[in-house]
């Protein structure tokens, strides 16, 4: 015979479900161990958060008009997220769950990236062509350098914190600058419209998507000269690196799918298809989990690492632009 449920049980099912979705909702994130994946609205204005454990959107922070870049504190405390009409990066407190003040740092801030220490934030700037550094310790910008390439838009730290290295979405060429030296010490030619940077751990490579080339370029980021070019699919923009460095995951705009690459040999092992427009991705500490912004889906896909497969799809705010996970 079936087993049917009463309507008290059901009821007491939906009461602990929202037990447990409040009890997420009011815990400050600085207080939990599960990772979170911060997702900037550029449509909303506002930055969702995701429990990667349950895949639940657990909060959303109203942080400015368009919000795109962010990263996050290595304490989970605080984000930085860009916020291209009002010139600035905002400084959100992850706790509280508000935002904190805004700095100011030019006309059409994009890309945000933090040093590993967590010491710097650096910004790029569109509309001065600036790559301005933030001092954490102060929330205060604390100068700026002037890039060769037009339109920067990821501005992203090597590891060993040594070089920013910075793709100019109206270039076909990657800046680089030297922290220590607050200057730009070289370019390096790749494809048209350099989008996405990751460095693999030891700082020794940077992987660069080439959106209109369909390409993603392997540097020697010591020596500052292209390895080799790596074939991703339609219109590849967003790259994220697997923690054991074996697989390189690039978003396709074009066909909404995400290519699976393996580093050693250089090709395809999976294309997994995604979400409208995906953007840009951010994978968890563990590996097991790829998050992927899907600009035009409102969504954020999720793919199991192991299985190279789609898991769910996570509704968002409007335009998500990519994802930060700490």
């Amino acid at each position: 015979m079936a087993f049917v449920a009463s309507p008290r049980l059901l009821d007491m099912k939906q009461a602990l479900v929202a037990v447990v979705l409040f009890a997420l909702a009011t815990t400050p994130i600085g207080a939990r161990a599960a990772p979170f994946a911060y997702v900037p609205n550029e449509g909303s204005g506002t930055l969702s958060v995701i429990d990667t454990a349950t895949d639940q959107v657990v909060g959303d922070i109203a942080v400015g008009a368009k919000p795109r870049g962010t990263v996050v504190s290595p304490d989970g405390k605080t984000a930085y997220v860009s916020d291209q009409p009002n010139a600035a990066v905002v400084v959100v407190d992850l706790d509280a769950r508000k935002r904190a003040r805004a700095i100011a740092v030019g006309a059409s801030p994009e890309g945000v990236g933090m040093s590993m220490d967590g010491r710097w934030v650096v910004a790029a700037v569109e509309e001065t062509n600036e790559i301005v550094f933030i001092d954490t310790q102060t929330n205060a910008r604390a100068f700026a350098v002037k890039v060769r390439g037009q339109n920067p838009e990821h501005a992203i730290f090597s590891p060993d914190g040594r070089y920013v290295f910075v793709s100019a979405e109206d270039g076909q060429a990657v800046d680089i600058i030297d922290v220590g030296k607050r200057a730009q010490v070289a370019q390096i030619p790749v494809g048209v419209r350099p989008r996405g940077i990751v460095f693999s751990a030891d700082s020794r490579r940077a992987y660069v998507a080439a959106e209109t080339s369909n390409e993603v370029y392997v540097i020697d980021a010591q020596q500052f000269a292209v390895l080799a070019k790596l074939k991703a699919g339609l219109r590849s923009n967003g790259v994220a690196l697997h923690p054991d460095g074996s697989r390189l995951y690039v978003s396709n705009g074009g066909d909404a799918t995400v290519s699976v690459i393996d580093i050693a040999s250089g090709t395809a092992l999976a294309t997994v298809p995604v979400g409208q427009r995906p953007w840009n991705m951010a994978i968890t500490p563990d590996g097991k989990k790829l998050y992927v912004a899907c600009g035009r889906a409102a969504s954020v896909s999720v793919i199991d690492t192991e299985k190279n497969a789609r898991i769910t799809d996570i509704a968002v705010g409007k335009l998500p632009w990519g994802v930060a996970i700490r």
